[in-house]
């Protein structure tokens, strides 16, 4: 029998013994922990070598490598030397072998894991190979290598700064503290500098030895990557709250095997000394007995991913509500606040508010970053598309460094120029646009309101619906994708948008998918609006009136998908025998946490919605870009959302939340209005035949009945907005 021994710094309580076949021979495998004792550690050495075919030393500080150069800690050689006849291996090459292995295993098997993930190297320089396998999936690197080693409580963030670092020529290797600074003070600092540094990062690259001394506050919700993980660590890394543990030590007969006892176990194996191992012999042993990488979940599958979302002010009533100018607005004149409205479009992008407790039923979580950009739809609109982009660059940037791995626009910020095209193109993170959720969610609000109208005919079957409907701004990307699900729907289809080769075009494109559809266009609505039973306006008309309300036929369901809206709160006044429903805002499933976006809690807009669902799936790629909106994408971003746990928050219009009392009240007002324009002498508009629960299958393809409570009418401010 082969013996081969592991002869650990570490506790004598995690000693073990083993017997094995590795490669075809039969091995006698021993731990022996030492308590932290070098002279023990050299008895053994000396004993071991008289007995033992390898020897392995565990936790002690292994050689550190960077490029070709070695760093050989002086005890190690010490310990190293005192075997005169087996050979005796600390396992770094094996360990940086099996280190980024589970780095790659990792990001293969979850899926993207590391994209802009923020990362703490406790020293980058021991673990040089898997800081340069991270930096393939993440530049948001930090190296503690000064604070670990010199006490100096500085952080190198790249790794060129680590190679200045690693040759001396670094500024942090001559820093010297206050002198007011030292001892005691000096090491708290380094402490608090290296706990700050925990808690903004989101994986921590360790030795397991070093993780004890932190608790909860550094390492709940973190990834760590370390080795040699025992089941009592892995208890403590539960109460302290970590996601996962990517433990790149394999298991052998139900014992966790550190980097240096499986070297020593392939020495003897083989019978080769340390020089003769070749990446053969390794690939040999890894393949071969199947033994690879943990991951390991302490308090279950978890999983936290990351986005950000682009909003911008509406209107200058946003920068009243910024306390320095909010007593200037008072008194200043209107040229002023204009003059405001100039300077802050050319703002830099900053971080309005931080998304959390977004939860999946699937398990997985999300956080989230809104970042505001100055601009508001005038001058957004005023400027050539580049400006735009640039402000979109930087911002996509700026996520990117936060951590997040995919950014959505919101507003105008995705109707400049190619609607997110270029954006997407030229930013460091994928892009949507959100388009795809918000022309689902209009039709899922307008599905819901006009079953609770009840002035609609029940469906026969498969077929249309006997009611017309109307999109004003057909042209833009959700009035094209909203045109596409209606005409399966409706009896009549209306286009209306002022670009009329585009009209016609469309008209085209939606006979080829629909041949039996009937599709009327036109310039201007008001020409067609009297005969209209739903209305859905996607325009970016910026303020500008789109419809003459008081044309419009009683009972007719408006969705107001545009930001700003096509109808203000005083059109929507003149009218209260038409229902005006803003786009199908989207409830977020979890405890949700973010500042006040002119929403009920827990409230999204659909365009929000779909970077969170995105991020939910870890479907980090371009989603959504562009004018043309495919219609596959509608129906799979829809059900996505159905799987997260998205459903479609209470109807809503300019005044707030619309109870069943609201609804009944503009029913029974469309009906009186209907029976005397019946009775008036002058021909009035057809009204819809009929009445009872209407089922138009307007999105029948994906959507299902929704829950909801009534509640009275609530005023909501509308400052900052990432409205579709």
């Amino acid at each position: 029998m082969t013996n081969v021994i592991g002869i650990s710094l570490g506790a004598r309580r995690h000693d073990f013994e083993l017997r094995t076949r590795l490669l075809g021979q039969s091995l006698q495998v021993q731990r022996v922990g030492t308590d932290g004792s070098l002279t023990q550690a050299t008895k053994l050495l000396k004993y071991w070598d008289r007995h033992a075919q390898a020897i392995g030393l565990g936790l002690v500080k292994d050689s550190a490598r960077f490029g070709a150069q070695r760093e050989i800690d002086a005890d190690l050689a010490r310990l190293a030397g005192v075997a005169q006849r087996v050979p005796v291996t600390t396992g770094a090459r094996l360990s940086e072998i099996l280190l980024e292995w589970s780095l790659r295993h990792a990001q293969t098997t979850l899926g993207h894991y590391f994209d802009n993930a923020n990362v703490l190297f406790f020293s980058g320089l021991a673990h040089h190979r898997l800081a340069m396998a991270m930096q393939e999936y993440t530049e948001n690197l930090l190296f503690a290598d000064p604070l670990m080693q010199l006490g100096v409580p500085k952080m190198l963030t790249s790794l060129d700064a680590l190679g200045l670092y690693a040759s001396g020529a670094h500024c942090v290797s001559d820093w010297r503290p206050p002198r007011l600074m030292s001892g005691p003070l000096l090491r708290q600092w380094t402490q608090f500098v290296l706990r700050k540094a925990m808690a903004r990062a989101s994986v921590v690259v360790a030795p397991v030895h070093e993780l004890d001394g932190f608790g909860l506050e550094e390492l709940a919700g973190k990834t760590l990557i370390t080795t040699t993980v025992n089941d009592e660590r892995l208890a403590r890394f539960k109460a302290a709250g970590v996601h996962l543990v990517i433990d790149a030590a394999p298991l052998c007969e139900g014992q966790v095997i550190d980097p240096a006892l499986l070297d020593a176990m392939l020495l003897a194996a083989t019978g080769k000394a340390p020089d003769e191992i070749a990446d053969d012999d390794y690939l040999a042993m890894l393949a071969d007995e199947g033994l690879q990488p943990r991951l390991l979940y302490p308090n279950g599958f978890q999983r936290t991913n990351r986005f950000a979302f682009v909003i911008h002010p509406l209107s200058q009533e946003y920068f009243k509500k910024v306390k320095p100018i909010e007593l200037l607005s008072r008194v200043s004149p209107p040229l002023l606040m204009d003059s405001l409205e100039k300077v802050m479009a050319y703002a830099p992008p900053f971080v309005y508010s931080k998304v959390e407790g977004i939860r999946s039923p699937t398990g997985v979580a999300c956080e989230g970053w809104l970042i505001s950009v100055g601009g508001t739809p005038r001058e957004i609109m005023n400027h050539r598309p580049e400006f735009t982009y640039r402000r979109l660059l930087a911002a996509a940037d700026m996520a990117k460094k936060l951590g997040a791995q995919i950014m959505g626009l919101g507003a105008f910020t995705k109707v400049v120029g190619d609607a997110g095209v270029t954006v997407a193109r030229r930013a460091s993170l994928p892009i949507t646009t959100g388009n795809s959720y918000s022309a689902s969610g209009a039709l899922w609000a307008a599905h819901d309101a006009l079953l609770r109208m009840k002035l609609l005919p029940r469906p026969r079957g498969k077929g249309r619906v006997k009611f017309k409907a109307m999109i004003v701004g057909a042209t833009g990307a959700i009035g094209a994708a909203c045109a596409r699900l209606m005409v399966r729907a409706a009896e009549e289809v209306t286009l209306v948008s002022p670009e009329a080769a585009k009209l016609l075009a469309l008209k085209e494109s939606l006979l080829l998918e629909t041949p039996d559809a009937r599709v009327v266009l036109c310039a201007q609505a008001d020409s067609h609006i009297a005969d209209m039973d739903m209305i859905v306006t996607a325009t970016s008309g910026a303020g500008k009136k789109v419809l003459d309300i008081m044309k419009v036929k009683p009972g007719c369901v408006i969705t107001d998908v545009a930001r700003p809206l096509d109808l203000p709160a005083s059109e929507v006044a003149k009218r209260p025998d038409v229902l005006v429903i803003e786009s199908g805002e989207i409830r977020l499933p979890g405890e949700v946490q973010m500042k006040n976006i002119g929403l009920p809690r827990g409230v999204a807009y659909a365009c929000l919605a779909e970077t969170i669902v995105l991020a939910l799936e870890g479907r980090f790629e371009n989603f959504t870009v562009g004018r043309q909106i495919e219609w596959e994408k509608v129906r799979e971003i829809y059900q996505l959302g159905l799987k997260h746990g998205m459903q479609l928050a209470a109807i809503s219009g300019v005044n707030g939340v619309f109870s069943d009392e609201d609804i009944a009240r503009v029913r029974t007002l469309a009906l009186a209005a209907r029976a005397a324009a019946a009775k008036a002498p002058a021909p009035a508009a057809p009204a819809a035949p009929g009445a009872g629960g209407a089922l138009p299958p307007v999105v029948a393809p994906f959507v299902k009945p929704v829950r909801r409570r009534s509640s009275a009418r609530t005023t909501r401010a509308r400052a900052v907005s990432s409205g579709d």
